[in-house]
């Protein structure tokens, strides 16, 4: 008997939980812009020595740039590629 209403406070507790988690909205387009390009900045702090540094700080301008044109998908692109030509993997909140 006892192992039956062990079983059932489980259960109960596991379906409690699930209805009061929130889960944030996506990231607009606008703000992954802004969180990569912080990442770049940070990634170029910390890979100061590699090899690319030259060509991800003309990338990071060219999608800040396309950021600010309203081009955001182009610019996250941009972005993304100039993390990784520091080696660095971008980071998406969203996932």
């Amino acid at each position: 008997m006892t192992g039956a209403l062990l079983s059932i406070s489980l259960i109960t507790a596991a379906s409690g939980a699930s209805t009061t988690a929130k889960v944030a909205p996506p990231l607009t387009r606008t703000e992954r812009c802004t969180n990569l390009s912080r990442q770049v900045d940070e990634a170029l702090e910390t890979h100061a020595a590699a090899t690319q540094v030259t060509a991800a700080k003309a990338l990071q301008r060219k999608g800040d740039r396309f950021c600010a044109n309203k081009k955001q998908a182009q610019g996250i692109r941009m972005l993304a590629n100039a993390l990784k030509l520091l080696g660095v993997t971008p980071v998406d909140p969203d996932q």
